[in-house]
């Protein structure tokens, strides 16, 4: 059920209740909300409308008269006609019946409320992996698209993407030592697309990926929906743990493995240079492609991380995935595969079938700001700007959080990892902490057996919102562990 944000005109003359019952009856005619949808709870929708529950029960009985909506103990309140229902002999379809059966997994009800209180401006995001709009660089891209005397095309690219964008991304990877001609390189309209694109094109239902657990893969489902299987591999601080990837290749016959060594989703980790050399020999000796997604890798704080796993690579082993949606902006939608040329074929005709390219806007923005210098230049400030945001987050840690958790100090990226040391219930301290304003990323979204992580994220929230946020964090999660006792 949407949570879009209604609003009554609480000026006119026209009541409440009869505002919300045209609303909601408008829904039910036009389609909205079909013939068995669930309605939201009375508390819910008088939240929704700002007004209490005797208004809205009021409107609530009137579409129950008109025959709209029932009322059933224990199943809530469903929409049971609608318009063309009442005037027809002929039932509508069962869109429900439609939703339940598509083909792409639902994301688990974490995930989906996390997705609907990121719209809510109120509401403190303690775990939300995007920078914060105020380190967004808007008004310069602004200026530049308007001052621009490059040619601006309006038309579609070709399949593996605007050509001089490849060109420029080709430049801008030499500085990672990963030498890729253009040809070798497919534009996408973002990380996740890449991963669909890998599984539609390169995998068959019931192929196996490894990747490291925690991992974000696990709170999208991408390759779920294509029918694949997740295993997952454990890390210690250095990064996964590679001894066992020869054994569970032969037991599992693994396809492919998905890993994130730079600034690892969700726990920060960054990979060694040694943990990357063994991991890619042995996959070399198992013949185990690697997806490597690398979109946080020039998010580095004091240090350079290592080498990418892709420089290593001397037998096109390596897909390498890369995006602007953490350092440039989530909105341009522009990402990256580098790999073999008859893969990035593959992948660039699935493409067309299914987008027909990404936007040429977006394209020509990237591949001027990387031609201009403007990239590097965002970039160092970006840097400076989440090191203080970590420095901060750090400090309210020492301050509020060492006799409940603990964590690593991330050397980049956008995440610490914070392991809390008593059980508590990390379901009820996610809805607690959200009823407050608090919005968390709990651990088991990335890993279902874990309760006792949360992702915490400095790159979005201001620092006193981060403040606020943390310190409320450290009360219920001492509250949650005294109740424990």
């Amino acid at each position: 059920m949407s949570d879009e944000h209604w609003k009554l005109n609480k000026s006119s003359s026209f009541p409440l209740h009869q505002q919300i019952y045209e609303d909601l009856k408008r829904k039910i005619m036009n389609g909205e909300w079909s013939v068995g949808t669930k309605v939201p709870s009375q508390r819910d929708l008088a939240k929704k409308f700002q007004v209490n529950r005797s208004t809205l029960i009021y409107a609530m009985d009137e579409l129950t008269a008109d025959g709209l909506i029932e009322s059933k103990v224990g199943k809530g309140t469903m929409v049971v006609n609608n318009t063309w229902g009442l005037l027809s002999s002929i039932s509508p379809p069962d869109w429900n019946s439609y939703a339940n059966s598509g083909v792409y997994q639902s994301n688990i009800e974490t995930i989906q409320e996390i997705n609907r209180a990121e719209m809510n401006n109120e509401i403190i995001r303690l775990g939300t992996g995007e920078l914060s709009p105020t380190l967004l660089p808007t008004e310069k891209m602004k200026s530049f698209i308007q001052n621009s005397t490059k040619k601006l095309s309006l038309s579609y690219s070709e399949p593996r993407g605007d050509l001089y964008l490849r060109k420029m991304i080709s430049e801008y990877l030499k500085s990672k030592n990963i030498h890729a001609s253009p040809a070798s390189i497919l534009i996408v309209s973002g990380g996740l697309q890449a991963l669909q694109l890998i599984s539609l094109g390169l995998l068959h239902r019931g192929s196996t990926i490894f990747l490291e657990t925690p991992s974000y893969l696990n709170s999208v489902k991408v390759f779920q929906s294509a029918g694949m299987n997740l295993f997952g591999i454990r890390m210690n601080d250095e990064g996964i743990l590679t001894n066992f990837i020869s054994r569970l290749k032969r037991q599992h016959q693994g396809a492919l493995l998905y890993s994130i060594p730079s600034y690892h989703n969700p726990t920060g980790i960054l990979m060694s240079n040694s943990r990357r050399r063994d991991l890619i020999n042995i996959c070399k000796k198992e013949r185990l492609p690697i997806i490597e997604d690398d979109v946080y890798g020039d998010l580095w704080f004091d240090n350079l991380p290592p080498d990418p796993i892709k420089v290593l690579d001397d037998q096109g082993l390596v897909l390498y995935l890369g995006s602007m949606s953490k350092t440039l902006g989530p909105g341009l939608r522009i990402g990256w595969i580098v790999g073999p040329e008859p893969v990035i074929h593959r992948l660039a005709d699935i493409k067309m079938q299914t987008d027909y390219g990404s936007s040429t806007i977006s394209q020509f923005v990237v591949a001027e700001w990387l031609a201009s210098g403007l990239y590097e230049e965002n970039i160092q400030k970006i840097r400076k700007e989440l090191k203080i945001r970590r420095d901060f987050m750090i400090q309210i840690l020492n301050k509020h959080f060492k006799q409940l958790t603990t964590w690593k100090i991330p050397k980049g990226g956008f995440y610490i990892w914070l392991h809390i040391k008593k059980q508590i219930s990390m379901h009820k301290l996610f809805k607690k902490s959200l009823k407050e304003g608090v919005l968390l990323n709990p651990g088991y979204v990335y890993d279902q057996n874990d309760q006792n992580h949360l992702r915490l994220s400095y790159s979005y929230a201001s620092l006193q919102q981060l403040e606020k946020g943390l310190i409320r964090l450290s009360e219920l999660i001492e509250d949650a562990s005294d109740n424990n006792e």
